[in-house]
This record gives C-alpha cells, sequence and structure tokens, in this order.
C-alpha cells in the first residue's frame, strides 16, 4: 500500500504539494488525444533487463515473478521508497506501487498499455495494481502484504467489476475502499518512471491527484467483514484467506499459504 504518512496533508493541499511538476502536465483524466505508444526501445534496457522481460511475456509470468520478490517494508533508517522498474530489479524487492510500476515496464514491452488502477481507503492505506484487458475482460497483477490484495484473472467486464473484487478483502482492522481510477502512465508525458535512480514520489503525487470514483457499501457490511477479519486474526493468527470469489484470484506468494 502507498505511504500512509503525509498522504492526508497532500490530499487536502495537493496543488501545494505537486508544484511545477503538476502544472506542466496534461490533466489527469481529460485526454484531448489519443496517447500513443511510448514505450522505450528494448536498446535502453540492461542485457539482464531485457532477458527478464523476454521471459516474462505474460500477466501470469509478471505476477509469479512479483510472487517471489520480497516485500518491500520500507524499513528504517532510509523509510520510504519509490522505486522504478530498474531500482526493484537492482534492490530485489517492491511495495505495491513499485511492483505495479515494475509490471508496467514489462508488459509495455509486450504491447501492453502501461495502466494502473489506485484505490482509495478510509484509513488512507491507498493500494496500487497494474490493470490489462485480454480478449475483452479485465485483469491484474498486484503485490501486497494481504493475500487478497494481489493479483486477478482477466474475467471482469468493466475496470469497475474488477475494482469490487478487491472490497472485500481490503477490509481489515482499519481500512475500506472508498474509490478507485484507472491511470494510463502516458499522462506522465516524458517523466521517467522506468529507469529512474531516484524515489519517484512525483508519481505518487500524480496518482493521488487523480479523481477516483466512489464505492459505496453498507456501513453494516464493512462491520461485519471487519468484524470477521479480526476474529479470524485473533483465533489464527494469520490473515485470511476466506473471501468469495477466490476463483478469479492469480497465485498468491507461498508466505500466505
Amino acid at each position: 500500500m502507498l505511504r500512509s504518512k503525509d498522504i492526508a496533508k497532500l490530499r487536502v493541499a495537493i496543488h501545494l504539494a505537486c508544484g511545477a511538476f503538476l502544472a506542466d502536465m496534461p490533466r489527469p483524466n481529460a485526454r484531448p488525444e489519443p496517447l500513443h505508444n511510448t514505450a522505450p526501445p528494448r536498446t535502453r534496457f540492461t542485457p539482464a533487463e531485457r532477458a527478464l522481460i523476454r521471459r516474462l511475456h505474460t500477466p501470469m509470468k509478471v505476477q509469479h515473478f512479483l510472487n517471489w520478490l520480497p516485500y518491500n517494508t520500507e524499513p528504517p533508517p532510509r523509510g520510504g521508497t519509490l522505486r522504478s522498474f530498474r531500482q526493484v530489479l537492482r534492490h530485489g524487492k517492491a511495495h505495491c506501487l513499485e511492483a505495479a510500476l515494475a509490471a508496467a515496464c514489462i508488459l509495455e514491452q509486450h504491447g501492453y498499455p502501461p495502466l494502473l488502477m489506485t484505490f482509495e481507503s478510509i484509513d488512507m492505506l491507498d493500494h496500487v495494481i497494474f490493470v490489462y484487458r485480454a480478449r475483452g475482460k479485465w485483469g491484474s497483477i498486484a503485490r501486497s502484504r494481504d493475500p487478497g490484495l494481489h493479483g486477478r484473472k482477466p474475467m471482469f467486464t468493466s475496470p469497475r467489476a474488477l475494482a469490487m473484487s478487491y472490497f472485500d478483502a481490503y477490509i481489515d482492522l482499519t481500512g475500506a475502499i472508498t474509490g478507485y481510477a484507472v491511470v494510463d502512465l502516458r499522462e506522465l508525458g516524458n517523466y521517467d518512471w522506468r529507469f529512474s535512480a531516484r524515489n519517484m514520489w512525483a508519481v505518487e503525487r500524480f496518482l493521488i491527484h487523480i479523481r477516483h470514483r466512489p464505492i459505496k457499501a453498507s456501513r453494516a457490511r464493512i462491520a461485519r467483514m471487519r468484524a470477521r477479519y479480526k476474529g479470524y486474526l485473533e483465533k489464527h493468527r494469520k490473515k485470511p484467506l476466506f473471501y468469495r470469489g477466490r476463483e478469479k484470484w492469480t497465485e498468491i506468494p507461498q508466505e500466505f499459504l
């Protein structure tokens, strides 16, 4: 999930946080012109990166690779990170947004548009996944600290249906989805989200700034799922896998099984 620190402040005063970067960018959700292919040539990648890209030529292969990577818990003293594809490979770990960006970079080389879905939550712990279409249906690739927030098979008729497949699994002791948005990374223009050696906080600000479509659910449903989650956690000392629709999930990391 995205860093919780300062997210509330960013949402309230995003025009200050974004500064000149957002002022010079195309407005999100406004697409006056079609977005064209901006995938860099393979020559921009190192030999090791090219070999990995050749091997990970389907969404399922990318999901398997990300499941194998340790989750980036952003430990002190350095704390928060937001690494590019190149830096994820260098450090050998990724959190949700880093994994989504890595998936976008890899699959862009195989013809998939670099699309992300971002979720807003009531506890400000947002989540970001890579999304794609196959045979007219939507699927996703994701990495998370929660078992139910990984990828989905391409079985959903719309982005909203895909987003709703995460709703129950998102509910823990504090979280619940309040909105979602699909974002095309080509809207970032020339910003280097694939190879940058620096933390890319501008990407996080861009995602927070995006207008999200609301997802509403009854308080009773959320309270019921939260109580069930808490009871399972207290009894089994691990996060639950009791959700409906698991047949539409992709494989999840072994650590959750």
